[in-house]
């Protein structure tokens, strides 16, 4: 799966097949993305299943200095979310997008 977001954000995952045993592998094409990787690359080959769920995770909280949001542990994050007003979003914010190939 190809993962995007403006401005220059992008990612693949690449899923294990089933009850062959192998992990995720998360990687980036783009020199600046792929450092911020790294916590997540070293979640996947942690001992353990892991769901998609958890990797993407994994991944977004990889991503949130260069996303420029608050480096924040899981609780005080959910509890910040939880505060935001949903709004309409706007023609000028950034736009995401998945593809599977």
């Amino acid at each position: 799966m190809d993962f995007y977001a403006d401005p220059g954000v992008s990612f693949y995952v690449l899923c294990p097949d089933n009850g062959c045993g192998d992990n995720f592998h998360v990687w980036s094409e783009s020199e600046d993305c792929l450092p911020f990787l790294q916590l997540a690359q070293d979640y996947i080959s942690s001992c353990g299943k892991k769901t998609l769920h958890e990797v993407l995770e994994k991944v977004f909280k990889s991503f949130r200095p260069l996303l420029g949001l608050p480096d924040a542990d899981d609780d005080a994050f959910e509890e910040y979310s939880a505060d935001v007003e949903e709004e309409e979003p706007e023609a000028d914010h950034p736009q995401m997008g998945v593809s599977q190939q």
